[in-house]
């Protein structure tokens, strides 16, 4: 898997991701909302940089330009409900993509810290030959992306696979290492130091769904 993490570099990404953990700012869910999205778009200028382009001649009022336009048929799919705010920053770059939704959640069957992660709703493009960009905010076991992800792949064999969150914990990372193919690019905004022992990112930011749309019975 290569993985790149942008927040290596100081840039405005930083700016935003301080300010979708600060616990005063994130009492404005609609700041945290925007804040999210904005850092979509940010990733999504960084992963088109690695996609494929192909010569274009374009008609301006005083002559012709030759430049360049994606080249790659895209499927963007987000993991609701948190994903919803990251999906549209990507989808405002990458505005002729095509898109899908998949609902994945923790399910605690015992009522105690053990889960499991049940994949209820799916409404998914068609997926063969083209580029998959699955995004989700928090990667921190990474069951819930693994699990979207088998449930993808049942319906054709994509192109390429970029997988992009916002903030990962290492224990993740190390499962999609262990549980996808080896050719995935996996898109990090920053990495943060571990699992607590609910399985929750520290430092993290908190539930990214609940902070954009009210918490959850």
């Amino acid at each position: 898997m290569k993985i790149h993490c942008l927040s290596e570099k100081n840039s405005v990404l930083n700016h935003f991701l301080s300010q979708i953990r600060n616990v005063t700012i994130q009492k404005d869910s609609m700041r945290f909302r925007r804040n999210i999205e904005r850092i979509g778009e940010i990733m999504a200028y960084e992963l088109s940089q690695t996609l494929h382009y192909k010569t274009v001649e374009v008609q301006t009022p005083l002559g012709v330009k030759v430049t360049t336009e994606i080249a790659d048929q895209l499927v963007l799919c987000s993991i609701l409900r948190a994903g919803l705010n990251l999906h549209q920053g990507f989808l405002n770059y990458f505005d002729n993509a095509e898109n899908g939704f998949i609902s994945a959640y923790r399910h605690h069957p015992n009522n105690d810290d053990y889960f499991d992660i049940l994949v209820e709703y799916e409404a998914i493009a068609d997926i063969n030959n083209k580029n998959i960009l699955l995004v989700d905010p928090m990667l921190a076991t990474g069951q819930s992306i693994v699990a979207v992800f088998n449930k993808l792949i049942e319906r054709g064999s994509p192109k390429e696979i970029h997988i992009a969150v916002i903030i990962a914990a290492p224990e993740g990372i190390a499962y999609l290492e262990q549980n996808l193919p080896d050719n995935c690019h996996l898109w990090i905004a920053s990495l943060d130091e571990k699992l607590n022992d609910k399985s929750y990112i520290v430092p993290g930011l908190g539930d990214a769904g609940d902070l954009s749309y009210g918490t959850k019975l």
